[in-house]
C-alpha cells in the first residue's frame, strides 16, 4: 500500500511547534510532506527561528499573510491554501488547533473533497467571545480524523455527534518539548542580562484581555501587587494595547515588570525553566507546563480554559481576571508551596507516532 501524501499547515508558533513532531515523523518514515506555512506570524524573524528550534526544513509554501483582522486573514489563507491544495493534490490534510489558518485549510480542503485531520481537536472553552472557539468547533465538525488529546476531549467529540472518526493520540506538545528540553538546558538564560535572580513569567496575548481596556488595566493593577518580580515578553500587539490605553508609564514607575521583546522558542523553554511560576493567558503554556521535564505551576488569567487537564492534573489554576480575586489566590498558592510531583495529562510523549500510525494504517 503507497503511504498517503501528506499536506501539513502551519501559522503560529504553537502550531509550529505541535506539528514539527509529526513533520519529524514523516521523514524517520521517509515519506515525502508538503509543508505550508500561512505566514500570519507577527515577525518573519520569529517565524523562521521557530523553525529553526523545531528542527523544521524549510516550508514548501509560505502564504506570507501577515496580521490583519479575522475576515482578512481568513480570506487569504483560504485562497492562498486552496492554490496550492490543487497544484500538489495531496490526500490527506493536516491542521492543529484553532486559528484562522486552521479553519482556512479545513474549509478549502473539505471544498475539494480532500479528508482533513485535526491534531488536538475537542477542545472547547464554551466562552463564545473568543475567535478560537469557533475555528475548532467548526474544524472539528468537517475533519475526517479528530486526533483529541485525551480522554475528556474524545468525550466531547462523541456527545457532539462529530462525523469523523475519534483517535485519543495525547497531546504532540510534549513530544516537542521532551525532545527539546536537553538543547534547552544546554543554553543560557537570557534573562542574566536583565539583572533578575528570581522572577515570574507572564504572557498576555488574547483579544479579550488586552483589547478591552478595563480588563487589562484591571490585570495590570493587579499584577503589580504581586511580590515578585515579573519578567514579561511581549506581543506587539499587546505593547500596542498597553501604550493606547496609557498602561506603559504605570508599569514603568512601578519597577515591578520588565517588559521585553518576545524571544526565540528555545529561549522562551528556557525562561519557562527558570521561572518561578507562570501567569498567562495562553492555552499552549498551560500544556507545556505540564511537560515531564517541566513540571511548572501556572496560573491561568482567564474566565475559562480549554485545557481542563491541565487544572485537574495540579499544574494549572483558573484565576480569573479580577485582581482582588487572582491576587490573594497566588499569593496564597505561593505561601502553600509551589514545588511537587505531578503527572502530565497530555500523554507519553508517543502523539505523532500514533497520529501517523492511524493515517498510514
Amino acid at each position: 500500500m503507497n503511504p498517503l501524501k501528506p499536506f501539513i499547515v502551519v501559522g503560529t508558533r504553537p502550531e509550529i511547534v505541535k506539528m514539527a513532531p509529526i513533520a519529524h515523523e514523516y521523514e524517520r518514515r521517509g515519506i515525502s510532506f508538503v509543508l505550508l506555512h500561512t505566514g500570519q506570524h507577527y515577525s518573519k524573524f520569529m517565524s523562521k527561528s521557530f523553525f529553526e528550534d523545531m528542527g523544521l526544513r524549510e516550508p514548501n509554501v509560505n502564504l506570507e499573510i501577515g496580521s490583519g483582522s479575522h475576515s482578512e486573514q481568513t480570506a487569504k489563507a483560504l485562497v492562498g491554501i486552496e492554490k496550492e491544495l490543487l497544484k500538489y493534490k495531496p490526500d490527506i490534510v493536516l491542521v492543529q488547533g484553532d486559528t484562522n489558518a486552521v479553519l482556512s485549510a479545513t474549509l478549502a480542503a473539505v471544498k475539494l473533497n480532500i479528508p482533513v485531520g485535526h491534531v488536538e481537536a475537542g477542545l472547547r472553552s464554551y466562552d463564545q467571545r473568543m475567535p478560537e472557539e469557533h475555528n475548532r468547533r467548526l474544524t472539528d465538525h468537517a475533519s475526517s480524523y479528530l486526533f483529541a488529546p485525551t480522554e475528556k476531549s474524545a468525550e466531547i467529540l462523541r456527545k457532539e455527534n462529530v462525523w469523523g472518526s475519534i483517535h485519543i493520540t495525547g497531546n504532540t506538545v510534549i513530544d516537542a518539548l521532551e525532545s527539546r528540553i536537553p538543547l534547552v538546558k544546554k543554553r543560557s538564560n537570557p534573562i542574566e542580562k536583565y539583572d533578575l535572580e528570581e522572577y515570574i513569567l507572564l504572557t498576555l496575548h488574547r483579544a479579550e484581555n488586552v483589547d478591552d481596556q478595563k480588563i487589562l488595566t484591571k490585570l495590570i493593577e493587579g499584577l503589580i501587587t504581586l511580590d515578585e518580580p515579573i519578567l514579561f515578553p511581549a506581543h506587539p500587539r499587546t505593547v500596542s494595547r498597553l501604550e493606547q490605553f496609557d498602561l506603559v508609564d504605570r508599569i514603568e514607575k512601578c519597577g515591578k515588570i520588565k517588559i521585553i521583546q518576545p524571544v526565540a522558542y528555545l529561549d522562551f523553554l528556557r525562561l519557562i525553566l527558570d521561572s518561578k511560576f507562570i501567569l498567562t493567558d495562553s492555552g499552549g503554556i498551560q500544556e507545556e507546563a505540564t511537560a515531564p521535564s517541566i513540571n511548572k505551576r501556572v496560573f491561568v488569567l482567564r474566565t475559562s480554559t480549554e485545557r481542563p487537564e491541565a487544572i485537574e492534573s495540579g499544574h494549572a489554576t483558573l484565576v480569573g481576571v479580577n485582581p482582588s480575586k487572582f491576587v490573594p489566590t497566588i499569593k496564597d498558592a505561593i505561601s502553600e508551596g509551589l514545588e511537587e510531583s505531578r503527572i502530565s495529562p497530555y500523554g507519553d510523549g508517543k502523539a505523532a507516532k500514533r497520529i501517523v500510525d492511524i493515517l498510514e494504517n
